[in-house]
This record gives structure tokens, sequence and C-alpha cells, in this order.
């Protein structure tokens, strides 16, 4: 299977918290081979943007005619521009790629606050939007750029992320115009709290570029993006003073690359003392992450697998966990090869939703989507 090949046209950011750094960071971490078309060299760090420095129009386009003449390309990631004419030889570039998904992060203003695009930059990213299969603005440019409606005019989908929102939730919503697709698909979400925000545009739409050279549709990638940024941004340390980077490199075992192939990275086995066996645990080196006092706890290991300890009752053997890409297209296949489910799928309380079956030897097997629940739920003890 050819790795997914991945061509972001952005600028570089020498703090490596947003542009070509994450993006790179991105794609890597998600299975897929990042190759650059630069278009332009920033100073900055988490408190802001120091200098830029355009690159040569016939530059980025020699970037990217040689990596596409050579390894190809499967999806495109745009970023920041750098220049109007940039903006419009781009365009007439990609038009020469039928058929390879494009996703334009229209960046306008960095997090720190510093203007990345002028005015006649901006006013040439109605070229971008027309070739572009989905345009991902904030809120800010989506009204900068006259509001959904008008950049659903150019063709393409507009991904509308509501970070810059109010209120404790953050709300995006992928608006289409495809014949048989709904015309608006919303997530909603608690907002994380944290100074890890630096990136956070980048990542999403490089993410969302990734899955989709994997053939994922517009809504699942969108979707998958969403959760890899997240984790992303539950993971991050503290860097820096301002705005710092977010933890691409600590998404490790969150998202399952494909549909089909599991992915084991959960074990639970039966407690008879949960505190013993907190303490017997803790003392080989797992990090605790959850607990619940008289039933369950959970830890993560190096690399990012967990393992739970709980209070079964008569069930005496470890449960394994697999994690598919699409449970509801697993579990229908499995059972028209013959393979009995002990329990069908179903969302649970804590955040998973799961089938459970029997090996031939009675052990039990669940396969799972958690997403960010499995390492970040709303319960994991805070200084975990």
């Amino acid at each position: 299977m050819t790795i997914p090949r991945i061509l972001i046209v952005a600028g570089s950011d020498s703090g490596g918290g947003a542009g070509i750094q994450a993006d790179i960071k991105t794609a890597t971490m998600l299975g897929c081979h990042a190759m650059t078309a630069i278009t332009a060299i920033t100073a900055q760090n988490t408190l802001g943007v120091d200098a830029v420095h355009p690159v040569p129009v016939d530059m980025v386009l020699a970037q990217i005619d040689a990596v596409v003449r050579d390894i190809g390309v499967d999806a495109i990631k745009i970023g920041m521009i750098g220049s109007p004419r940039t903006a419009m030889a781009l365009a007439d570039r990609l038009r020469d790629l039928p058929g390879v998904p494009v996703v334009f992060d229209p960046v306008m203003i960095s997090t720190s606050g510093s203007r990345l695009a002028d005015d006649a930059t901006v006013a040439a990213f109605d070229r971008l939007m027309a070739v572009a299969t989905v345009t991902t603005p904030n809120l800010p440019e989506t009204e900068a750029l006259g509001g959904v409606e008008a950049m659903l005019k150019h063709g393409g989908a507009v991904l509308e992320k509501g970070g810059h929102g109010e209120g404790e939730v953050v709300i995006d919503r992928l608006h289409q115009r495809d014949a048989g697709l709904p015309p608006m698909v919303e997530w909603s979400d608690p907002r994380i709290d944290g100074m890890a925000t630096h990136g956070t545009g980048c990542t999403l739409s490089t993410a969302i570029a990734c899955e989709l050279a994997k053939e994922w549709t517009l809504g699942e990638a969108c979707a998958r993006a969403r959760t890899f940024v997240r984790i992303a941004m539950a993971g991050a340390g503290e860097l820096g003073r301002g705005a710092g980077p977010m933890a691409q490199q600590g998404v490790r075992l969150d998202l399952n690359q494909s549909r089909w192939s599991p992915m084991l990275n959960q074990v639970t086995v039966p407690a008879t003392d949960i505190a013993a066996s907190e303490h017997f645990y803790r003392l080989l080196g797992l990090k605790q992450i959850v607990r619940s006092s008289r039933r369950y706890a959970r830890f993560e290991s190096e690399g990012g697998a967990t393992f739970s300890i709980e209070m079964t009752g008569d069930r005496q053997r470890p449960a394994v966990y697999f994690e598919v890409g699409d449970l509801d297209i697993v579990v229908p296949y499995l059972k028209g090869q013959g393979v009995a489910f002990a329990q069908e799928p179903v969302d649970r309380a804590w955040g998973w939703r799961e089938a459970r079956l029997l090996d031939p030897a009675g052990n039990e097997v669940c396969l799972y989507q958690a997403g960010e629940m499995r390492r970040f739920p709303p319960w994991r003890i805070a200084d975990a």
C-alpha cells in the first residue's frame, strides 16, 4: 500500500508551533509522507511574529513541480500564502492536478495576533477557494471572506471553525453543497483550557488532507482531524511564555489509520483489591490517569497504550480491546463472515462506542472507538 503523499504549501514557523513545522509533525504522526513548498520564512515564537520574508513565486512553484514530478501527490494542504501573486499562480498550478483533494486554510492572522496576509493576498483567496475541496476558516476569517454562503459559491465545502466563539463549548460546522450529502454537519465538544493553541488551524487542515488521502469521506476526515487536534492540545506541555505549541508527537495510538485493521491499545484485567493493584502497577512504572476508588483504574504506558484494572464479579479473564477506524463497517463485515457477537455496537456512558465477542477459548474481545476519551476523558486525574 502506497504511503499517502501530502503536499503542504505554507510558511515556515521558526518556533515550531505552526506552519510547515506543525504540518510535517501532523502528517508524520498520521502515517503520511509530508512534502513541502515553503511560501514564506517567518521569525516567530509563542509571543508573536518578528519578521516575514516571502519566498519568490517562481521558487514556490519550482518546489511544487519538483515533488509532484517525481514522488506524486495524494492530497494538498494550503496554509500561509505570502503574496497575492503566489496565490494566483498556485491556483493555476492546482488546476493541473484534477482529482487531488485540496484543503485550504485561509491564514490571515497568527494565534498571537500578527497579520500574515495583506488585503491584496486576501482578495486573491477567491482563486484558491475555487479549486479547494474544503476551506477551513475560523470565525473572523469567515466574516472577512464574506460569510459561509459567499464562500460556498466558489464550489467547495466550508468547515467553519468555532474556536474563536464564546462559551465553554466549541462548535465546528461543515457546510457542503454536493448532492446526496447533508448540507451541514455539526460537531460540539467542551473547550480545552490552556495556552497550547498555536498551530491549531494548521494542524487541523493538514490532518484533514491526510485523512482525505486515505480515502475517508470529507465528513469522516474532518471528524478524525478534530480528534487529532484535541488530543494534541490536551497532551501539550508548557513551552514559551505565550500561545504555546501543541503536542502532535503525543498522538500515538489514538486514531486507527484504517477502517478495517484492528489496533491493540487497551487491556483490562480483573482485580480483587483495587488499591493493591493500583500500587502494584504504579510500581511497575505505569502512569495512572483514571481512578474510580472502588471499582476501576486506568494507566498509560510509554507510547500511549492504556491498561485498566476492574472489579469484575464473575469474570476472571482479561479483556483485550482493539480499536477500529469504523466500528459500524467492521462489525457487519465480521458477522457476514460468521463471527458471532455477544454485544452489538453501543455507545457507552464513558464515551466509547464498542461491541464485544468471545474468541474460541472464551476470552473476551472488545472492538471499539474512543478517540480522546481513552487517554483524556473528563475525569482524567488532574496531575496525570
